[in-house]
């Protein structure tokens, strides 16, 4: 593993963990050189997803792409940075578990926003807004609605009417 600070070759374990809900490896590593610590993480390789985007152009999947816009929404909505870190991991499981290798942006977009809505309506509103590019207060009003009404048929208890 090359050093970041002086990209010397030789550097020692000094702790590895599983990461990612034992999906990855993390090793604290020094290099043996310059004694400079640094994380390195290990995992598996997977087959690339494609994802198509809204304007027809095509780029592979970036977990960490996702990763940051989730974070960039969920700020200040009481959600924990690991816990968007478990949506994307779940998420790209989804996606690898597939048998097509291509994915369209949108189907990405909607999958979060499933999770998200669960998580948190205020995440969910505000990931919404970007996602869906709101143009208009109206934009939220339709969202917040809908929200409003899903909340009201999970609050609402289920009449059973026993006929003998």
């Amino acid at each position: 593993m090359q050093c970041p600070s002086c990209q010397h070759t030789d550097s020692r374990v000094l702790e590895s963990r599983a990461a990612d809900s034992g999906r990855s490896v993390r090793r604290r590593r020094e290099c043996l050189n310059c004694d400079f610590r640094f994380t390195t993480y290990e995992r598996v390789e997977t087959v690339p997803i494609t994802v198509v985007k809204r304007n027809g152009n095509r780029e592979t999947f970036n977990r960490s792409k996702l990763l940051h816009g989730l974070l960039r929404a969920c700020e200040k909505t009481g959600l924990e940075p690991s816990e968007l870190e478990t949506l994307v991991d779940d998420l790209e499981l989804v996606l690898q578990q597939r048998a097509k290798r291509e994915v369209c942006s949108n189907d990405i977009g909607e999958l979060v926003l499933e999770r998200l809505k669960t998580m948190s309506e205020v995440a969910y509103v505000r990931f919404a807004s970007v996602y869906r590019q709101f143009r208009s207060v109206s934009d939220f009003v339709a969202t917040l609605e809908g929200l409003g009404e899903a909340s009201r048929a999970k609050a609402s208890p289920q009449h059973l009417t026993v006929v003998n």
